[in-house]
C-alpha cells in the first residue's frame, strides 16, 4: 500500500503540517484506518478512493488522528488534493465527499490550492471560568466555532502574547469539543500576514496542531469583521509554522496554500 507524508499549507520540506496520503481501492475498515493513522502518528492521515464518474463527488475522503476520526481536516485535505495532482491520479478541480459534505479543491497557476470549505458560524460567548489559567493569558474575546470545527476561538491581546502561549493542554480539553484556537491581529501587516494563530487540540490526542485548515474556517470570518476586508492572510504560529490564505464568500471560506511531498513508500503491514 502506497504512502506518502505531504507538508501542506508551505512550500518547503519540514515545515506546515505534515499529513500521510493514502489513495486506496476501498476503505478497509474502521479499526484498520485507525491503526495505520496511530502508526503514522502525525496530526491526520487521509484515506481517499475514487467513485464512479457521474455523482457529485470524484473522490471519497476521510480524515483520522493517532486516536480519531475527525470531521473535518484543512490540511489533510490539501495534501490529498497535492498527491491527485503530482501523480497524475486526477487533473483539475477535484470534489471530495466527506463527513462535511462536497469539499472542492483547485489548483491554481502557480502551483497551490484552493479548497472550497463551509464556513464557520460563530457564536460569542462568556470566557469560561478557569480558562486564562489552563491557557496561560487572559483572552480579550470568546467565540463558539459551531460543531463542524468544534473548537474555542479565543482572541488575546496581541501577537506577542500569542507567541509565548506554553497551556497546560489537560485543563485545555475541558473547554471545547475539539480544542482551542488562539489569535491575535498581526503586530505589522508589512510582514505579510494579518493574524496570527495558534491551535491545541487534546481532545483529539494534538496538543499543537502546526497548521490548521479547518480553524481558518472561523478566523477568517472573525478577521474579516474586524479588519473589513475579505480576503486576509494569516500565519499559524507553531514551531513548524504555516501560512493560509483566506476568502470569505458568505457561508463558503476558501484556503488557499501549498504542499511538499517529502516521503513516498510502502505500507507493507
Amino acid at each position: 500500500m502506497r504512502i506518502r507524508i505531504v507538508d501542506a499549507f508551505t512550500d518547503r520540506p519540514f515545515a506546515g503540517n505534515p499529513a500521510g496520503v493514502l489513495l486506496l481501492d476501498a476503505f478497509p475498515d474502521d479499526d484498520r484506518l485507525q491503526r495505520v493513522a496511530m502508526e503514522v502518528n502525525h496530526a491526520e492521515t487521509a484515506f481517499a478512493h475514487r467513485l464512479p464518474e457521474g455523482g457529485d463527488a470524484d473522490w471519497a475522503l476521510r480524515w483520522f488522528t493517532p486516536v480519531t476520526e475527525v470531521a473535518m481536516c484543512g490540511h489533510a485535505t490539501l495534501a490529498t488534493a497535492h498527491v491527485l495532482h503530482t501523480t497524475g491520479a486526477h487533473q483539475g478541480q477535484v470534489r471530495f465527499a466527506t463527513r462535511s459534505g462536497v469539499l472542492i479543491a483547485t489548483p491554481g497557476e502557480d502551483g497551490s490550492i484552493t479548497l472550497d470549505f463551509p464556513t464557520a458560524p460563530l457564536t460569542p460567548v462568556e470566557i469560561p471560568a478557569g480558562l486564562a489559567e489552563a491557557l496561560g493569558a487572559a483572552p480579550v474575546a470568546a467565540v463558539d466555532t459551531g460543531p463542524n470545527v468544534g473548537d474555542l476561538l479565543l482572541e488575546l491581546a496581541d501577537e506577542k502574547t500569542v507567541l509565548g502561549l506554553s497551556p497546560d493542554h489537560k485543563a485545555l480539553a475541558a473547554h471545547s469539543a475539539r480544542g482551542v484556537i488562539a489569535t491575535a491581529c498581526a503586530e505589522d501587516p508589512a510582514r505579510g500576514h494579518d493574524y496570527v494563530s495558534r491551535c491545541f487540540f487534546p481532545n483529539v490526542g494534538i496538543d499543537e496542531d502546526p497548521v490548521t485548515g479547518s480553524a481558518h474556517t472561523a478566523l477568517a470570518p472573525y478577521w474579516s469583521e474586524r479588519l473589513g476586508r475579505p480576503d486576509l492572510t494569516g500565519l499559524q504560529a507553531s514551531r513548524r509554522t504555516g501560512v493560509v490564505r483566506t476568502g470569505l464568500r458568505g457561508d463558503r471560506t476558501l484556503l488557499t496554500g501549498r504542499a511538499v511531498t517529502v516521503i513516498d513508500g510502502e505500507l507493507l503491514a
